[in-house]
């Protein structure tokens, strides 16, 4: 939703982007056993290997890979990132729980911290501070979607509540694995670590904010409009008093058209400011 507030010039090396994001994880994901999951990464990971070779070597790139190193080499992105997020596309694949919070945000330091790097560096933004407070707010939108979708997440064998977690307020993972009977609602203990983990991860969202500031004009709206929508989800969440098993939690229509309005209205705003500034 947020890609159609970018300016025109930054639309391509954003698409170029994501393609290599979905296409892994949907190639790993549809792959139908771990074992060819693994073996399609590894793919991926050795065309990242050869994309940022083929200057030195006189290679040439296949597929997606064609679009993308114009972007990688325009942009100077470096292959690490693309390398962390093949290394956590390869984690979901052999983890379905963490013991800790390290561990956790050790995930979302590959899952999520290097799509925010990147974006930086398309914006020429990409300074020490600017990536922290990146890393604050990406490692925040994984973390609410993890809350979020707990029931969901559960389905599929997944709990990202740390089991350090459940062990201070007095559950595991088997209340979660195992559901609800009918009738049933989220045990309090559960409900009370689902709003621990709410509130520590609305304090990053408010960390990473500032970066809204610092940012070129055209990034600012878009940077807002993620920050505030996964703060938007934690109140969805808290709405419903964390019963996030029995319920999965969701931001209102209203809030997010409202949310996406004032996102077009700063662009709109910010654009006119920079027409009137030249003449």
């Amino acid at each position: 939703m947020a890609t159609c507030l970018l300016p025109r010039v930054f639309r391509q090396p954003f698409y170029d982007l994501y393609a290599f994001c979905r296409t892994a994880d949907d190639r790993a994901d549809e792959s139908g056993t771990p074992e060819k999951a693994l073996a399609a990464l590894r793919e991926y990971r050795q065309a990242v290997a050869d994309m940022y070779s083929v200057e030195e070597d006189g290679g040439q790139n296949e597929g997606i890979f064609v679009a993308l190193a114009d972007t990688v080499h325009r942009y100077s992105i470096p292959r690490q990132l693309l390398d962390d997020l093949l290394d956590a596309f390869t984690q979901d694949q052999t983890t379905n729980r963490y013991e800790d919070e390290e561990q956790l945000l050790d995930y979302c330091r590959r899952s999520a911290n290097p799509v925010g790097r990147m974006i930086l560096r398309l914006a020429d933004a990409d300074t020490e501070e600017n990536g922290l407070a990146s890393d604050e707010i990406c490692t925040a939108l994984q973390l609410v979607n993890f809350w979020q979708d707990v029931s969901r997440d559960r389905l599929m064998g997944r709990v990202y509540i740390p089991e350090s977690i459940m062990q201070r307020f007095g559950f595991d993972g088997s209340e979660i694995r195992g559901g609800l009977a009918p009738g049933q609602s989220t045990p309090v203990a559960i409900r009370e670590a689902i709003q621990f983990l709410c509130q520590q991860t609305r304090t990053r969202f408010h960390r990473g904010l500032p970066l809204v500031d610092r940012v070129p004009t055209w990034l600012s709206a878009d940077l807002r409009l993620f920050a505030e929508g996964g703060l938007a989800t934690i109140d969805a969440i808290e709405s419903i008093e964390f019963d996030i098993l029995r319920v999965r939690p969701v931001v209102r229509r209203s809030t997010q058209m409202r949310l996406l309005g004032r996102a077009m209205w700063l662009r709109c705003w910010s654009g006119r400011a920079r027409t009137g500034a030249t003449r």
